[in-house]
This record gives C-alpha cells, sequence and structure tokens, in this order.
C-alpha cells in the first residue's frame, strides 16, 4: 500500500472512529452560555411584559396593557425618533468615514505600522472612559474643547454644551463618531487587504480609471463586508447606553433619552418593570423585522449574503 492511500485510510478511519455527538459537544459550552445569558433572560422579560410587575413584585396577568400604555405614551416614541435621528446621522457618517480611511490606509503612507494600531485606541477604550473623557474635554466654559473652540465661535456661552436642548444630541453623535469610526475603518481596510489583486491588473490592463475600479470592482467585492459591518454597527448605535447616560443622562429634559435610558428609568428610577418589559420586546420585535428585511434586500440587490 502507498503512502498516500494508507494516509487516506487514516483519515477515513479517523473520522469513522468520531462519534456523531462530538461536534455537538463543542459547541455546547458556546450554545448553553448564550442560553443562560441571553434567551432565558429575554423569555423571562416577555412573560413579565404580560404581567403587571412594579417595585419588584410579579402581580397579576395583565394581557396587553402594558404594550398599549407604552405605545400611548409620548415619552417612549420621542425616546425613539431621537434614537432614529441618532443613527440617521451617526451611522452614515462613519461609514463613509471608516472607509475613506480604509481606502487612504491601504496605500503605502510612510508610518502606517505605527498608525493603525493608534488609530484604533478609542474603540478599545471602556466606554465610561469615553465618556468622562469627553464631558471634561466639553465640560462648561473650562473644558479644552469648550473653551478654544466652541466658545470663540460663540456657539455656546458659559455652559456645557451637554445641557443645551439644541445641542446636546450632535455633541453626543460627534462622541460616538470619534468612538467607532476607527473600527470600522480597521475593518474596512482588513477586507480591503483580503481582495484578488488579478481583477485590478486586468482593470488596469482594460484601461479603468481609479473611480471606476472602486465602484465597479472595490464596492461589489466589499458588499459582503460593508453591508455586516454597517448592520452591526446600526444596531449597536441604536442601542447606545453608557456615554449617553455619562454625558447627558437623558437630558436637557428628553432631548437625548435612547430607548435603552428610558427603559433604565422605567425599571430603576420608575419602578415599572412590565413597561419597561414591553419596551424591550417591542425594540427586539421592530429590530427582527428590520434585518428580515434588510437582509433579503442585501441578497437579493447587493449579493452580499
Amino acid at each position: 500500500m502507498s503512502t498516500v492511500e494508507a494516509g487516506k485510510v487514516s483519515v477515513k478511519s479517523a473520522h469513522r472512529s468520531e462519534p456523531v455527538w462530538y461536534p455537538y459537544l463543542l459547541i455546547a459550552p458556546a450554545m448553553l452560555t448564550l442560553v443562560v445569558v441571553s434567551l432565558v433572560p429575554f423569555v423571562f422579560a416577555v412573560f413579565i411584559s404580560f404581567h403587571e410587575m412594579k417595585f419588584g413584585r410579579l402581580g397579576d396577568f395583565a394581557g396587553f396593557e402594558n404594550y398599549v400604555e407604552l405605545l400611548s405614551d409620548g415619552r417612549f416614541w420621542n425616546a425613539m425618533g431621537v434614537a432614529v435621528l441618532f443613527v440617521a446621522i451617526a451611522v452614515p457618517l462613519e461609514f463613509m468615514l471608516g472607509l475613506a480611511g480604509a481606502l487612504i490606509l491601504s496605500r503605502p503612507i510612510w508610518g502606517r505600522s505605527v498608525l493603525i494600531p493608534l488609530l484604533f485606541i478609542p474603540t478599545m477604550m471602556a466606554p465610561i472612559i469615553v465618556g468622562l473623557l469627553w464631558k471634561i474635554m466639553l465640560a462648561g466654559s473650562w473644558g479644552l474643547l469648550s473653551y478654544n473652540v466652541i466658545e470663540p465661535l460663540g456657539l455656546i456661552d458659559g455652559s456645557s454644551v451637554f445641557a443645551s436642548p439644541d445641542l446636546a444630541l450632535y455633541a453626543l453623535i460627534f462622541v460616538d463618531i470619534w468612538q467607532w469610526t476607527p473600527f470600522m475603518m480597521l475593518a474596512y481596510f482588513a477586507g480591503l487587504q483580503a481582495l484578488p489583486v488579478n481583477p485590478y491588473r486586468a482593470a488596469a490592463v482594460d484601461g479603468a480609471n481609479p473611480v471606476q475600479t472602486f465602484f465597479r470592482l472595490t464596492l461589489p467585492m466589499m458588499a459582503p463586508l460593508l453591508v455586516v459591518i454597517g448592520l452591526l454597527r446600526l444596531i449597536d448605535a441604536f442601542k447606545v447606553f453608557d456615554s449617553v447616560f455619562i454625558l447627558t443622562g437623558g437630558g436637557p429634559g428628553t432631548s437625548t433619552e435612547m430607548p435603552s435610558v428610558l427603559a433604565y428609568k422605567m425599571t430603576f428610577e420608575f419602578w415599572n418593570i412590565g413597561e419597561a418589559s414591553a419596551l424591550a420586546v417591542v425594540v427586539w420585535l421592530l429590530f427582527f423585522v428590520f434585518c428580515n428585511v434588510f437582509y433579503q434586500i442585501a441578497k437579493k440587490k447587493l449579493n452580499a449574503f
């Protein structure tokens, strides 16, 4: 028997000797963690949303009463509007700036090996550190940016930008862009590095200019990565909590109150846990529908999946 045949026999025998349940055993720890950490709390939240639960005590079955109260609450719709505006501004800007930065980094620029780790620092920072950093940078009349940029431009005088009902949300958007654009930039840079070289050589031979190459080669080949990273960032931006809670607490008034902050206040300030659970379920349902529609459109129109 030759060496090749012996190798094939040993591989086949190894596969045959492997129990059928072995792959399930390998993924069991991850699945068990997901069930305990995610599925069980979510199912319990759904259960609570159909009951009266205030001040930590589970009451009688309430049917859809919590959902009716939630959907008739103007504060809920204000929070949804704030979140939609936040996402509509922050995510597209992060997407475009990240892609532009990735295209620049893919060029042979000097010091790239040092620049890339430095760019990733904002994303590696804990959200509470980011919040405290920008609270100091934009604090009143003594913050570094408040004193040197905002006040000289006459945008606000004598108080923090986070105390302005008109500017607080845009300041939060700026902080989110500062923190998460480097993440998208490096993700897209990694995608650009993995693209095959032969299509670009063929395009160069055919006389394609850089703009044509970008729109007809780079974007179509990058579509799966662009779609996945964009969707994940959109979901994460909609449920942002840390920076909003630290910088504004949802204020002034309710001008920066996101659904996550509203759910926190319903639970730990108003002790209306039933309605807070209903809010969580409604947000989950909205994203479930949105992600399915997004997936079908990206699959059929962009061939991203």
